[in-house]
């Protein structure tokens, strides 16, 4: 199975070492991960991520240690951070760490990949404590909302439409934005076989995308087909982007700072929001330039 996961086609590939790993099983998964991720990447996958265990299980030093110098790590996913202090002790092992030892390359000798942090908020307590969590590290690049395990902290009636998760939700995406953390990444969604369950992620996907989440957990190599669809820029987004972006170029020279098109004023935030989409396109590895090509006579109203 793990040797399995190189052949996915993924943004970010995350192999754990926490819930899904019997205590027994700690060392033996430890060693697979780390030989796994002592072999050249796959052209793939774009990131390679471990989640190790929780700072408050007396693990994760042990599963820090064991991966933390393998070539092609990129990410370390921390589960149940509670504050600022869990970020500590693991940005002061990658220090300690890196400092008397320096990571092997791969054997293609590409550059030095610089580590990233995720943090998983799963309690009302992270809740609370989101601008000291998001400020805790250079090493921060982003949040994952945990949703089962806040739903169990805070006692919650699970619901299909998630109004219950809402305010987590919005407040995860509010802190990335907020401190410049790149990364803010919806809840899993445990539905995955059928119609049923395919009908179920989508929905999840797009109310997530409507939160301002950029990505979504997998837990599945079927989801993640449909989560890289719903959260790129569909070709409607692209179009609307490109009106924009080439009618606002017009307009700068003109020396006009709002305009209208189609009856709606086009002013900075629209645009920005324009510029947004064609940059997210282009990462996603769209053809944006068609969409551009299709409308280079789009003037400002």
């Amino acid at each position: 199975m793990i040797e399995k996961s190189r052949s996915l086609s993924v943004d970010c590939i995350a192999y754990d070492l926490e819930d899904s790993v019997s205590i027994g099983k700690k060392t033996e998964a430890r060693t697979l991960i780390r030989r796994l991720l002592d072999q050249p990447r796959a052209k793939s996958i774009k990131e390679y991520a471990v989640r190790i265990n929780s700072v408050d299980s007396g693990f994760a030093l042990n599963d820090l240690t064991a991966v933390l110098q393998a070539p092609s790590l990129d990410t370390i996913v921390i589960p149940k951070v509670n504050s600022a202090s869990d970020i500590h002790f693991v940005a002061d092992v990658i220090r300690h760490t890196l400092s008397t030892g320096s990571r092997i390359e791969s054997s293609e000798g590409a550059d030095f990949r610089p580590l990233h942090l995720l943090a998983l908020i799963e309690s009302a307590k992270a809740l609370s404590d989101l601008p000291a969590i998001c400020k805790a590290s250079p090493y921060m690049s982003g949040l994952i909302f945990g949703g089962e395990d806040f739903a169990l902290d805070l006692s919650l009636t699970r619901t299909p439409a998630m109004a219950e998760m809402a305010y987590a939700r919005s407040a995860i995406t509010t802190a990335c934005r907020a401190y410049g953390l790149p990364s803010a990444i919806d809840l899993v969604c445990t539905s995955y076989q059928g119609d049923e369950g395919q009908q179920k992620l989508k929905e999840e996907c797009l109310g997530g995308k409507g939160f301002g989440f950029n990505g979504k957990q997998c837990i599945h190599p079927s989801q993640v087909e449909m989560a890289q669809k719903f959260f790129a820029p569909s070709e409607k987004e692209m179009d609307w982007a490109a009106r924009i972006v080439v009618a606002a170029d017009k307009a700068e020279r003109q020396g006009r700072g709002a305009w209208t098109l189609d009856g709606q004023m086009i002013d900075k935030p629209v645009m920005g929001k324009a510029r947004s989409i064609v940059s997210k396109a282009q990462a996603c590895e769209m053809d944006i330039s068609t969409s551009l090509e299709k409308w280079k006579d789009q003037e400002p109203e």
